[in-house]
């Protein structure tokens, strides 16, 4: 990480694979894309499945195997945990919470799934374990988690954020946090709490989207002293959506809540 040579983040969420809303076609575009792009890291921020059964756990390996990525993080989602499928995840993808290290960047991969349910949790024998992967000041921090911690504009009535979201918040911001990158509700968005960015992603590649939303997903540049986020649907040009130094003089054009104008 430089300021010349960005570490490129890839994060793609909400597969759905076994889905009659997942789009196999759309998929692939995806795959090629991130293919061309070549980032450092592919993260996968949940959702991998419908249901949580083998069979969609395959489909989802076959195709995130087809990305030609060196690093990658997979994290499961509230339907990867239904019908027990935490068991598949482990086999086919292994650990549910993981950690990656590259060139000044680390990034904590945390389950927030619970078996059968849409909400999520971190829980409090994990605060201690964050606070000390955390604690090289000279790191750029990340947190990956399915759900999401701040709610999210245009996902209408708020049920299935972080139960414990408020102590999460608590001990990411007090362990100098700077990014933390979330999924779960197919719909965009970049939030700012005070040293700390949220960035959610979309759904990659199906078509359970709320209101004027796009399958999309998000790539994330990472300077020195700066961090880019950029939509990108596919087929689509991509849009830098939040530039911000890291003391968070930022802009930030995104106002994913905002319908176009017809």
């Amino acid at each position: 990480m430089n300021d010349e040579r960005p570490v490129i983040i890839a994060q793609i969420s909400d597969l759905h694979c076994g889905s009659q809303y997942h789009i196999p076609s759309l998929a692939t575009r995806v795959i090629d894309e991130i293919n061309e792009l070549g980032p450092d890291a592919l993260v996968v921020t949940g959702d991998l499945t419908d249901m949580g059964f083998r069979q969609e756990f395959k489909v989802a390996q076959r195709l995130i195997g087809r990305m030609q990525v060196e690093r990658v993080m997979v994290l499961p989602g509230n339907h990867d945990a239904r019908n027990v499928g935490d068991l598949h995840f482990e086999e086919l993808f292994g650990s549910r919470s993981t950690e990656l290290i590259m060139d000044g960047v680390r990034i904590l991969g945390l389950d927030s799934s619970e078996p059968d349910l849409d909400t999520g949790r971190i829980g409090r024998q994990r605060y201690r374990w964050i606070q000390e992967r955390f604690s090289d000041p000279e790191e750029l921090k990340i947190v990956a988690l399915h759900h999401h911690l701040l709610p999210v504009p245009g996902t209408g009535r708020e049920r299935n954020i972080v139960h414990d979201a408020g102590d999460m918040l608590r001990v990411l911001n007090s362990s100098g946090c700077n990014l933390v990158l979330c999924g779960h509700k197919h719909v965009p968005n970049v939030w700012r709490l005070e040293d700390m960015v949220i960035v959610n992603a979309g759904t990659a590649c199906t078509h359970r989207l709320r209101g004027m939303t796009r399958p999309s997903y998000n790539i994330i540049e990472l300077y020195r002293d700066r961090i880019r986020v950029i939509l990108k649907h596919p087929f689509d040009e991509p849009e830098v959506v939040a530039d911000f130094e890291r003391e968070l003089k930022r802009e930030c054009v995104w106002q994913p809540h905002v319908n176009p104008p017809s």
